[in-house]
């Protein structure tokens, strides 16, 4: 039987804490899938094409990630891609709170709904998609917060914007 599992988010933009999300899937299940969630009440930083090019820099050759968008529940999402797991990544009892707030909501649409929790990484505790935004916005630099190419990415976007 393949196994495969869901990892939902914004990516506005993708950190290095996605990505060791998705390389510790990698580890436990066959395929990875990377929905791409869009939601148009907010206005993210970055395009749903550029967030799936810097999704693709990390994971454009391996075979395994597929990179897809969506627009709906999680349980939609689950049946959809035929997954097994909805992967989720926590940093604190905070996240862990609010995951289990959204385990238990899609649990009433499929009680077979499974949500996998995944820890942090000790050293990437700090790392998120809104400190990175922080730190574009302050000038401040972005390398403990992104992989290379992801970096390489947004200051290619910085320079085009500014010419």
């Amino acid at each position: 039987m393949i196994t495969k599992c869901v990892f939902a988010g914004t990516f506005d933009p993708p950190t290095l804490g996605h990505k060791a999300t998705v390389d510790d899937c990698l580890k436990m299940f066959d395929e990875v899938v990377i929905a791409l969630l869009v939601n148009p009440n907010k206005q993210p930083a970055f395009s749903v094409e550029q967030r799936k090019e810097m999704l693709a820099i990390d994971y454009d050759n391996e075979p395994r990630v597929k990179v897809v968008e969506f627009t709906g529940t999680a349980v939609e999402l689950m049946k959809r891609e035929n997954a097994t797991a909805y992967v989720r990544g926590i940093r604190n009892g905070v996240d862990l709170d609010y995951e289990n707030a959204n385990l238990y909501a899609s649990k009433k649409l499929d009680e077979n709904f499974t949500a996998v929790y995944l820890p942090c990484r000790q050293e990437l505790l700090h790392v998120s998609s809104s400190m990175v935004r922080s730190s574009l916005q302050f000038s401040t630099p972005i390398d403990e917060y992104v992989s290379v190419g992801v970096k390489t990415y947004i200051e290619r976007l910085i320079r085009e914007k500014r010419s």
